[in-house]
């Protein structure tokens, strides 16, 4: 993989993206595994991007650790627990090209949402639903982790509403996503995903994830993001278009 111009394009693509949204640029994550799957097999992509991951959430934790919500993080990581054994479970009989639509679906779903969010719609979840209501979204956030690193849209469609200061937003989903990222391996281990080739990707990857990461904390002191999301929204809706079809062809 190492030695292919097209899968380097793409996974570095794919790391920079995650790591903008580990350092604060929410929603770009959800592009990093689709990004990738168009070069590998989605289950490859994701134990790639596994290791990557669980760096730039250190790198997230450390530089937003003094911004976060408990209670938000104490409702949503038990649900989240839960998800990741569902997940877990789910993968080890789903073939991949259903898990090539359910990671299309998901991010062409959250992508459409946005979307309309940003267009002027409103969010389903009332800005002080109670705590429970997290659990269930914490659920979700776990199965489509453990599925394919796109946890992301069910934490913001819960947590976002909640209108938490925006440093206080990215610091508890970067502590929240360690947690859940680190409950991931014991999955990916016993699933055999990390091979000698797999972790060698990653190892690669690293310099660039710690970077971009960096980057997006250096970002989002600095600027609004808000008009940029257009694009990626539109071009979360087109990946994961192209992902389920992929998996349903």
């Amino acid at each position: 993989m190492l030695h292919d111009p097209l899968f380097l394009i793409v996974a570095a693509t794919a790391v920079i993206l995650v790591g903008l949204a580990k350092g604060g640029l929410s929603g770009l994550g959800a592009l990093g595994t689709p990004l990738l799957a168009l070069a590998v097999a989605p289950v490859q992509a994701a134990a790639i991007l596994l290791p990557i991951l669980v760096v730039q959430d250190a790198v997230s934790v450390w530089a937003f650790r003094r911004t976060w919500d408990g209670w938000v993080i104490g409702w949503m990581l038990p649900g989240a627990l839960l998800g990741i054994l569902g997940g877990w479970t789910f993968a080890e009989v789903l073939p991949a090209q259903a898990v090539m639509a359910m990671l299309g679906a998901i991010t062409a779903g959250f992508g459409a949402w946005r979307l309309w969010i940003e267009r002027g719609g409103r969010a389903v979840a009332a800005s002080r639903s109670p705590g429970w209501v997290g659990s269930l979204f914490g659920i979700g956030m776990g199965f489509a982790s453990q599925i394919a690193h796109a946890g992301g849209p069910p934490f913001q469609m819960w947590v976002a509403p909640r209108k938490l200061p925006h440093e206080r937003f990215v610091g508890t989903g970067a502590i929240l996503f360690a947690i859940v990222n680190w409950a991931k391996v014991p999955a990916y281990l016993a699933l055999g995903a990390f091979d000698r080739a797999t972790l060698t990707v990653s190892a690669a990857l690293l310099p660039l994830a710690i970077l971009s990461t960096l980057a997006g904390v250096w970002l989002i002191r600095r600027m609004r993001p808000a008009r940029f999301y257009v694009l990626v929204y539109l071009l979360m809706v087109l990946l994961g278009a192209k992902l389920l079809w992929d998996g349903i062809g």
